[in-house]
């Protein structure tokens, strides 16, 4: 298991603000050369602490523009319906986020569509491939207040 130090948290810290950052202008923010810095980006993303480096797109830069999040109950959780529920989530492009959760649901989806007819067009969809599952309830984005926040070390 890799340990993480505290030069290993200010690099994550700073990479969850700008992936783009050069391991030269790593090694000015943090303090090392830009070599250590290039060893050390190297050994997170294979210890897997790093998972990806991605752009933030605008919605309708990609035409989908309606957000919505999808509460699923299971008619029950036999191995089947799991594996066949949850190989539907890799399927659907929409279903941008999945979690299982506690509470009242066992999965939230977070969805991107075009607009309502998109989403009505996908919860038909998951309900017509899934027999497994027994209850959704949806919510529509009204406004993004807040998305994709920078977590910071305790």
């Amino acid at each position: 298991m890799y340990q993480i130090d505290d030069y290993d948290l200010k690099m994550l810290t700073l990479l969850q603000t700008n992936g783009r950052l050069t391991n030269q202008e790593l090694s000015e923010l943090i303090g090392l050369s830009a070599s250590q810095c290039s060893r050390r980006r190297i050994a997170l993303e294979q210890a897997g602490q790093i998972l990806g480096y991605h752009a933030r797109l605008a919605p309708n830069a990609i035409g989908l523009e309606c957000l919505g999040l999808i509460e699923v109950r299971l008619i029950n959780h036999t191995a089947d319906y799991v594996e066949r529920f949850h190989q539907m989530l890799g399927e659907v492009d929409a279903i941008i986020d999945a979690y299982k959760t506690t509470g009242d649901a066992d999965y939230l989806l977070k969805v991107a569509v075009a607009d309502l007819q998109g989403l009505s067009d996908l919860i038909s969809r998951i309900l017509s491939q899934n027999k497994s599952v027994s209850h959704l309830k949806t919510s529509v984005v009204l406004n993004r207040l807040k998305e994709n926040s920078v977590v910071l070390p305790n």
